[in-house]
């Protein structure tokens, strides 16, 4: 009955036949199970023999592994000693402006607010300043009837009907889609990035008021009901995707979901996270449909490795070796791994759904043993390529850096209500993280241009430090924009 239930979401059988038949499956790779375990298994055994030689040798680079276990030594600055001083002193150049000052400008550069149209006819909002104040409204937790109050000229009667007939989740991601291919496109963007990698986080807010019932309780943030808005950032910073989720769920369960259904021309190639976001499940899903996935894994000797042969043929890498793996599970299931992770790539159903109700099987489920198999080999290639390169562990660390700046932005963006979420329906929460994000998009973009401007008038030394990749940072995204009020 159960597995009957959980048929129902995916690809129907027919279908899925038909696509695996006609070599069409969208997915990015062999769907030939011999063929592709034989390449993954020799992959593994050719990384096993290289990191027990390197183990063996003491020439992993900045790591050590004894019989007690695995020490890495923590990452030097990737900077010169002096940035965060020049980017102070660059952070000056730039014009002091009110939030609304820059959506404005922000939305003549983009056009973005032409994407939130009538939810009857498709028209345009005629006021663009009614328009801005309802979004402005959501980002800095204001609410309608406190920016009505608070705006000369704007009621509440006129806000509420202009956020009825054009805000909606659509609207929000299509005008957050123009800001972040914008910013993809922007040529001082490209010092940050290609656009190719991106991270994501979770960020608590408290739930408060009206809305504390809504809220969940996890030990990890305290015995306070909460709300999280878990948000995807490119590796120009910018913001590509965001939705609420309950304190409770772990976050690995909505790392594909933002990397799949976002609307913006970014590529994604890598994808960073922290502890949080992985499991083995989500590491097989991610190779399945063509990502690279490098979480940051805290305690990382305690994640143990998964071999083919035995942990007897590995004597070197006794101390990280969790067992052997099921090959045999695997291809007994080949083809249910398959339709799965076809139907979350054709949007029959969404990853994080699939992901909550594997996680809640019964060990003995099939396709759950399988896909943690095949997670399991993933994630063990991932962590022995992590041993052998410091430049992936600086990679994943500056990605989580930028994750890290754009939380520090929104936090401070978010403010009235004491950052509390106090709405009690599910959609004004919704419109809260999409407004947020797509205000702070709009900054991150501002900051963009005018940094570019700006940079020539700084000496050689500064404009390096400007374009190191973790050192936008909370600095440069917030000095000089007033959130509400004169500058």
């Amino acid at each position: 009955m159960q597995q009957c239930h959980f048929d129902d979401y995916l690809l129907p059988a027919e279908k899925f036949a038909a696509l695996k038949r006609e070599q069409a499956l969208p997915l990015a790779i062999n769907p030939n199970s011999d063929q592709y375990l034989e390449e993954r298994l020799q992959l593994l055994d050719e990384q096993l023999a290289t990191v027990t030689r390197l183990a063996k040798d003491n020439e992993l680079p900045d790591a050590i592994l004894t019989e007690s276990g695995l020490k890495i030594t923590p990452l030097d600055a990737a900077v010169p000693d002096r940035a965060q001083a020049l980017i102070d002193q660059t952070s000056q150049l730039l014009p002091r402006i009110k939030i609304t000052e820059l959506l404005m400008d922000v939305d003549d550069w983009t056009g973005f607010s032409r994407h939130f149209t009538h939810l009857k006819d498709g028209a345009e909002a005629k006021d663009r300043t009614l328009l801005l104040s309802a979004i402005l409204g959501d980002a800095i937790n204001l609410g309608l009837t406190k920016m009505a109050e608070s705006s000369p000229g704007l009621t509440y009667a006129k806000l509420s009907w202009l956020q009825a007939w054009h805000i909606r989740d659509e609207t929000y991601s299509a005008a957050l889609a123009e800001l972040v291919n914008h910013q993809y496109r922007h040529a001082f963007a490209a010092h940050w990035g290609d656009g190719t990698t991106s991270s994501s986080d979770g960020q608590r807010f408290r739930a408060g008021g009206r809305g504390e019932s809504t809220g969940h309780v996890n030990p990890k943030y305290g015995s306070e009901p909460g709300r999280l808005f878990y948000t995807h950032i490119s590796d120009q910073y910018a913001p590509f995707s965001t939705r609420v989720v309950n304190v409770g769920v772990r976050d690995s369960t909505y790392v594909l979901d933002g990397l799949l259904y976002h609307e913006s021309d970014l590529r994604i190639e890598e994808h960073y996270t922290d502890t949080a976001g992985f499991t083995d499940h989500v590491f097989a899903l991610m190779h399945l449909l063509g990502f690279r996935f490098a979480p940051r894994i805290r305690d990382l000797g305690e994640t143990k490795l998964y071999v083919p042969q035995g942990v007897q043929a590995y004597p070197t890498l006794r101390p990280l070796i969790g067992g052997t793996l099921n090959i045999k599970h695997v291809r007994a299931h080949w083809d249910d791994i398959l339709r799965l992770a076809s139907s979350i790539k054709q949007g029959t159903v969404t990853a994080s759904l699939m992901l909550r109700k594997l996680g809640s099987y019964p060990r003995q489920n099939g396709l759950a043993v399988a896909l943690r198999e095949l997670g399991r080999i993933e994630r063990t290639l991932f962590i022995l390529d992590w041993l052998q390169s410091v430049e992936l562990r600086r990679r994943v660390h500056a990605g989580l850096n930028k994750g890290e700046a754009r939380n520090s932005l929104a936090r401070a963006v978010f403010f009235n209500r004491l950052g509390e979420i106090r709405d009690r329906s599910f959609e004004q929460q919704r419109y809260r993280a999409s407004g947020l994000n797509l205000v702070t998009a709009a900054i991150v973009l501002w900051n963009t241009v005018y940094l570019e401007r700006h940079c020539c008038k700084v000496s050689d030394e500064a404009a390096f430090c400007l374009i190191q990749r973790p050192y936008i940072s909370k600095t440069l995204l917030t000095r000089r924009i007033s959130p509400r009020g004169s500058p």
